[in-house]
């Protein structure tokens, strides 16, 4: 598996929607997704990092892991198992969000969704929680997971409005600081499993050198 470790979703800023329904209605929107394509991908990666930078819940060896983590080289291993594994999140055409998720077990793992900052006063982020369900939800999973912080507060009542219920906190789990665990059960009919991405072609000969020289 290429995540020996489970790191939550950058959500906060795509929770910026929720505050806009009680404010004044803004101007209405077409919004769409679409799976990323090769122009999206550094736009994206580059938006990811700065979401990872100015999120206020996670402690610095946490954002440090992620964003030596998230290559684009990884994003581009995701798509080559399933191009919806990056999705991109689209208001009147333009690339304005993006959900990253991959498969883990089973189940589906969201590891990011998030909102660039000049869409966020548009209901954009909830267009791409109904779209992250209508695409995995198709048989082939048994759940869709993440972790949030549990000070995260606007983020956990996100979640919960989309189906997906706390199953636990859990302590001290990643770099010291506690995550709850959300699920939203799907329905699997497709037999077989997703085994996850793979190390890639560098990664593949990496090990193998190792082996060779008795790392």
């Amino acid at each position: 598996m290429a995540y020996s470790h489970r790191f939550a979703e950058g959500i906060l800023p795509l929770t910026d929607a929720v505050a806009a329904d009680t404010a004044t209605a803004p101007p209405k929107h077409e919004f769409s997704v679409r799976a990323a394509r090769g122009a999206d991908l550094g736009l994206i990666h580059r938006q990811l990092m700065a979401v990872i930078d100015e999120s206020p819940f996670y402690n610095a060896e946490f954002k440090a892991y992620e964003k030596s983590r998230l290559t684009p080289g990884l994003l581009m291993r995701l798509q080559s198992h399933d191009p919806w594994h990056v999705m991109a999140l689209l208001c009147d055409g333009e690339v304005g969000g993006a959900l990253i998720s991959g498969p883990e077990y089973g189940a589906v793992f969201r590891y990011w969704s998030w909102i660039f900052p000049e869409f966020r006063r548009t209901h954009l982020g909830m267009h791409g929680m109904r779209a992250f369900d209508a695409q995995f939800d198709n048989g082939r999973f048994h759940k869709a997971f993440t972790f949030v912080r549990p000070e995260n507060t606007v983020a956990l009542a996100l979640l919960r409005r989309y189906g997906y219920a706390e199953t636990c906190v859990l302590r001290n789990h990643i770099f010291g600081q506690d995550y709850a665990l959300l699920e939203r059960p799907y329905t699997k009919v497709v037999e077989g499993y997703d085994h996850g991405v793979g190390p890639g072609r560098l990664g593949r000969i990496a090990h193998a050198v190792s082996g060779l020289v008795g790392r």
